[in-house]
């Protein structure tokens, strides 16, 4: 009965950290729609500059693997998730105050591209260490007859939700705050809330976790060997090149229809937020919907079936553009909340069947660098995706003033999308992936 106690107990705490990191780490829309908005209204950057700076920011997380052999191999305090936890919501926490704190005047757009990857290093630090013990409860055995096996994808699920309600507020407030409250007032309040993720982290203790053990002596090299002997097993290396190609090729156009979403269709602040709730809502109930149905169906065919939905929601976007829906009676901003906000998080349905894969395929002993290597990938692809959307928008002429070439580069990037699909057959089958370890 004692056990069985503590097992209750663990399993809470685990639940507890963890829908906190998600849901705060969802949250980071919301500061996120306050810089988009201060940075073409306040700072007045071209289409362009936007979205390399979006992209640019996102070069910590490119480092992801580091992080993760840090965690696995270093112990802070006889621990090594939970310090980094704390270490990357402080880091966090730290940036969002300063940029609040230096005022529209004093802040310039070097400073605030420092910030932004101060950020974001701290963001990714908390990822790795939250992703690695999501992978590592996923590879714990049952217990006893009563408990059940966590390996099914459920703790996935749940940490997919919590971001997914995570996104859904933040978008939801933002949408109205960008309008109501000046942006620094909304970097303030959501540095404030990583100070209470801070706070929070700092009691609990690790062993309250019931995570699995390993040596605290393993070194950093040794961490690192491991990580290479994993990368060199073909289901997981196909796997990973195979997940990054799909996004990279894609040539992302986001800061594009942003523009022109808000410049040529003068769509409001509100609307986007609306769209953005919207999309989170879907994730939401992707989550839901993938847990109570689809954890059975091939983790190949459901990122395929992803692949092929994002093209086929591109070529609405070119419909969109070029005016069919309007003369059907279909309003924009009708359009933008429902395709629109779909579209901007579609991107993001693969990683969840995809993470469930890769926590069955992660040896044991290295998941938090295994997992941080597989968002690395993730991460860098996103940023090649977005640099390559920047080149395709100006290759088909489009500006903050003219968009005539828009619909080109919709189709095109259409096109990009369904190259991956030809190589599908570099994921494994999760059915084979049984048969291996039975």
């Amino acid at each position: 009965m004692v056990s069985a106690v503590s097992q209750s107990e663990s399993g809470r705490n685990r639940k507890l950290l963890l829908g906190i990191g998600y849901l705060v780490q969802g949250l980071r829309c919301f500061p996120w729609m306050g810089v988009i908005f201060f940075l073409k209204d306040g700072l007045r950057v071209e289409p362009s500059t936007l979205q390399i700076l979006q992209n640019s920011a996102n070069l910590p997380m490119v480092a992801k693997p580091f992080y993760g052999i840090l965690s696995d191999s270093f112990y802070i305090f006889g621990q090594h998730r939970v310090p980094y936890i704390a270490l990357g919501a402080f880091l966090q926490a730290l940036s969002w105050i300063a940029i609040a704190i230096s005022g529209k005047s004093g802040i310039s757009f070097f400073s605030i591209t420092f910030y932004l990857l101060l950020s974001n290093l701290g963001a990714s630090i908390v990822e790795v260490a939250n992703d690695a013990m999501v992978a590592e409860t996923g590879k714990q055995p049952p217990s006893s007859k009563k408990t059940k096996p966590s390996s099914s994808g459920e703790l996935q699920s749940f940490v997919w939700m919590a971001s997914s309600i995570g996104g859904v507020v933040g978008n939801l407030i933002g949408g109205v705050a960008i309008d109501k409250f000046s942006t620094q007032m909304m970097f303030f309040v959501y540095g404030i809330l990583l100070c209470f993720q801070f706070l929070i982290t700092l009691f609990i203790r690790e062993s309250s976790l019931d995570l699995p053990k390993s040596p605290s002596h393993v070194g950093f090299k040794k961490q690192f060997l491991e990580l290479l002997n994993a990368m060199k097993k073909p289901e997981i290396l196909y796997s990973i090149t195979w997940f990054a190609f799909s996004y990279a090729v894609i040539p992302a156009l986001t800061g594009t229809m942003f523009y022109y979403q808000t410049q040529h269709l003068k769509i409001e602040s509100s609307v986007l937020g609306i769209s953005k709730v919207f999309g989170q809502a879907a994730m939401l109930l992707w989550g839901v919907v993938y847990n109570r149905h689809l954890k059975s169906i091939s983790s190949r065919k459901l990122i395929t079936a992803v692949q092929v939905s994002m093209a086929i929601f591109m070529i609405s976007d070119f419909l969109f553009v070029k005016g069919v829906y309007q003369q059907i009676g279909l309003p924009d901003s009708v359009y933008v909340v429902l395709i629109s906000g779909v579209l901007e998080v579609l991107y993001f349905f693969k990683i969840l069947p995809f993470s469930v894969l890769m926590a069955k395929l992660c040896p044991p002993g290295c998941e938090g660098s295994v997992m941080a290597f597989v968002m690395s990938a993730i991460a860098l692809a996103f940023i090649v995706s977005g640099y390559f959307g920047v080149a395709l928008a100006s290759y088909v002429g489009v500006n903050g003033d003219d968009f005539s070439g828009l619909p080109q580069g919709l189709l095109i990037q259409a096109v990009c999308t369904l190259l991956p699909v030809f190589w599908a057959s570099w994921i494994p089958e999760d059915v084979k992936l049984k048969g291996k370890q039975n």
